[in-house]
């Protein structure tokens, strides 16, 4: 769609061709770029469809509409576009109980479908104190609806997730971190694919928050890894414009876009952070996002270094973010493997045939004409199809983070690879007197009774 804009901008007519059920998605992108009367064709065409039949068939019914589309005269509405003036409104907009509050947000799609926490104006006054940036700093301006995301907006968000005030400086260096193209957050963030940010936190900042790094960091029961993640989700959808079904196509959804947040157990591995790989010193405070759209726990084969590794190559089908335990990790350590050296290893041995691999069968794949596959394999591809290739060519593609409580499982997300560049891991700007604040909200964590 953005290309079609950007011929209009050049005085050049276009008509979009757009899968039926991305209409409204096509829609939401031209009146978001100024163009709401961009010209737009929906068809029956099969979203990545192959079989010529079918394409065909839907280009043959759609094509008095794509000549209208292109030879239609320009309505008055369509030379002079009228933005609707922004309303102004008080700052209450309701008032009632929480369930009628509840209710009100729901139906105008600002929930998440489970219950929010009211944004009143006194706890949103409270969340502003985890910044020193005034209220109507803009941080970002979000995709895909390019929103504002004023410091006070994502504390809005973050009161209805059900933050604390102590998580700002994570959701702020989040949202730049969104906000950076090396992110991929323009992708993935709206794609078929339904993938879902992953927040890995490093550094001290870490225990001020009771982040969970051990035993069911990814399950419910934390409320720093369930706020962040969550109050992150409704930043994307109601700053960003990111609404599901609308911009945000999932196919199948995912879980994870409710909370996907962990700490790096950094006491625990026997190797250097992620933080420190990036480029940052250890007492830094970082959070680092990926995008994954699959989770798999995968039990190894044995408990020493073979057993550990071989049972990864045989799991994985993207270059995954492996979430290893301590022990795991330790016992690799022991062996005298380094993070690099288990990266290299995957690379080289988690291989399929060929033809089970997309990217082999790509729009320019060996079997075309031209021959030889650009981009990841260069000249490493196969010549036969039946032969193998690498599943995560560059080992860099591949990430390592410890994490877990005890037991022989290991989590691997996929495609879960951080981009090596320092880009996609994000210093804290932590506020004056945070060590008060921390302590403020210091026994704002779970004590279960014993039995």
């Amino acid at each position: 769609m953005y290309a079609a804009l950007a011929a209009e901008e050049r005085n050049k007519p276009t008509a979009t061709l757009v899968n039926q059920g991305f209409v409204n998605d096509a829609r939401s992108a031209a009146s978001s770029r100024g163009v709401p009367g961009a010209r737009i064709v929906a068809t029956s065409v099969p979203c990545e469809g192959s079989v010529m039949e079918e394409i065909e068939a839907g280009i043959n019914a759609a094509m008095d509409e794509i000549v209208a589309a292109l030879s239609r005269p320009l309505s008055a509405e369509e030379k002079s576009p009228v933005s609707k003036a922004a309303e102004k409104t008080s700052r209450a907009i309701f008032k009632g109980d929480i369930q009628e509050v509840n209710r009100f947000f729901y139906r105008r799609g600002w929930g998440d479908g489970l219950p929010i926490m009211p944004p009143t104006e006194e706890a949103v006054s409270e969340m502003l104190t985890g910044t020193d940036l005034p209220a109507d700093h803009v941080v970002v301006k979000l995709i895909p609806r390019l929103g504002k995301a004023t410091v006070e907006k994502i504390a809005v968000n973050a009161v209805m997730a059900g933050a604390l005030p102590t998580y700002m400086p994570l959701l702020i260096a989040g949202l730049e971190l969104l906000a950076d193209p090396t992110s991929i957050f323009g992708t993935t963030g709206v794609s078929t694919g339904s993938w879902a940010p992953f927040w890995i936190i490093n550094g001290p900042v870490r225990h001020d928050l009771h982040i969970n790094s051990g035993t069911g960091a990814l399950s419910p029961g934390d409320i720093a890894n369930a706020a962040i993640g969550r109050a992150m989700a409704l930043i994307i959808k109601n700053i960003g414009g990111a609404r599901k079904g609308v911009e945000d196509m999932g196919v199948q959804g995912n879980p994870g876009k409710y909370a996907l947040v962990l700490a790096e157990n950094e006491e625990e591995s026997p190797w250097e952070p992620l933080h420190v790989e990036r480029g940052f010193k250890k007492e830094d405070s970082t959070i680092a996002v990926s995008f994954p759209n699959s989770y798999l726990q995968t039990w190894p084969f044995s408990s020493d270094d073979e057993g550990i590794l071989r049972s990864i190559i045989h799991a994985i089908y993207r270059p995954p973010c492996i979430v290893m335990t301590p022990p795991h990790a330790k016992t690799l350590a022991r062996r005298g493997w380094t993070k690099q050296d288990i990266k290299e290893f995957i690379s080289e041995y988690a291989r399929i045939p060929a033809y089970q691999s997309g990217a082999y069968w790509g729009t320019s794949s060996p079997a075309s004409a031209e021959g030889g596959r650009p981009g990841l394999y260069k000249n490493r591809v196969p010549m036969r199809d039946s032969d193998s290739i690498a599943i995560a060519p560059n080992p860099n593609s591949i990430s390592i983070v410890v994490a877990g409580g005890p037991g022989a499982f290991i989590g691997l997300h996929m495609p879960g690879a951080f981009a090596t560049e320092r880009k996609t891991t994000r210093k804290l700007t932590l506020p004056s007197g945070w060590d008060k604040l921390v302590a403020k909200y210091k026994d704002v964590a779970p004590v279960y009774a014993r039995y």
